[in-house]
């Protein structure tokens, strides 16, 4: 097979991934990350409503005040693997391939699946190789009785190589101390480089940022990742896109993006949410058929 021209600026491609990894050039990509399905053994869906004020609502909101809802949308995927680790393994072959010498993955998951995938990227990528486990810690949500309420997500990062990567601290937005008056006033008014445990919320489902999409996940997040691990006009790869945050960040950050997803419902999202902005909208059909 030949190599996918890789001198665009962004473009998203609607497919199967595995075969569109296998198009990319090695070491032509700066910043890998992925968010795949967590295995949860669930449809994961987000329904969308649309309200207004009604004395016979079927919704109590602020002061009392009753509202009726009306449904005008459903997204949903599912959310299930028989062997999951063989899902990803092939994929995260060509994901250690096409990394830049002094590239970097960000790996999401939670807790269901981390222990086996870390063990699974330590024998891709090189256990010599992993440079931080990030909790993402959050609250918001359902609350279990019977148990903690998990409250967080896990992203594993690997480089690609240990001794030679990009990681560019200054760059990081500073958040606060959570103890200011432990630190001083000029301390606490520059405030701190994030650590290994970011609190960050998750995306409000009556904020702006909202698309629908079930498992968006928040710009602050990405923004952090993007800033952290690549450079103004480097390419950054997402290949389980969903609602296309990595690629919104990219943007934002001057950066080059590639996302890959294979549910309409995903594409449809990312269709609206880049809007009138130049960015490439391929199938896999079309992309295998340019570079035979």
């Amino acid at each position: 097979m030949s190599e996918m021209d890789m001198d665009f600026s962004a473009r998203i491609i609607y497919g199967d991934n595995l075969p569109v990894l296998r198009s990319i050039p090695d070491e032509s990509v700066n910043l890998i990350y992925i968010d795949p399905p967590f295995n949860t053994g669930k449809v994961q869906s987000r329904t969308q409503l649309k309200t207004q004020r009604s004395k016979d609502g079927d919704r109590i909101g602020f002061k009392g005040q009753r509202y009726s809802s009306e449904v005008v949308g459903t997204k949903a995927f599912g959310d299930n693997f028989d062997d999951y680790l063989a899902f990803l393994e092939p994929r995260l072959v060509e994901a250690s391939r096409i990394l830049d010498p002094n590239g970097t993955l960000y790996f999401h998951i939670d807790y269901r699946e981390v222990h086996y995938c870390k063990i699974l990227l330590d024998q891709i990528i090189g256990r010599e190789n992993f440079l931080n486990e990030i909790i993402w810690a959050y609250d918001y949500g359902g609350r279990s009785k019977r148990r903690w309420p998990a409250k967080h997500d896990n992203i594993l990062v690997y480089v690609k190589d240990i001794n030679n990567y990009t990681f560019n601290q200054d760059a990081v937005d500073r958040i606060p101390y959570m103890a200011p008056g432990l630190v001083g006033k000029e301390k606490a008014a520059r405030g701190k480089s994030p650590t290994d445990t970011w609190w960050h919320t998750i995306v409000s489902p009556t904020g702006k940022e909202k698309t629908g999409y079930p498992t968006q996940k928040p710009l602050g997040i990405l923004r952090r990742i993007i800033q952290a691990s690549s450079n103004p006009g480097d390419m950054v790869v997402d290949f389980f896109a969903g609602s296309g945050t990595t690629g919104v960040a990219a943007m934002e950050l001057d950066r080059r993006f590639l996302l890959i997803d294979n549910n309409s419902e995903a594409i449809k999202v990312m269709e609206s949410r880049f809007g009138s902005q130049e960015v490439e909208l391929q199938t896999i059909e079309e992309l295998l058929k340019e570079i035979k």
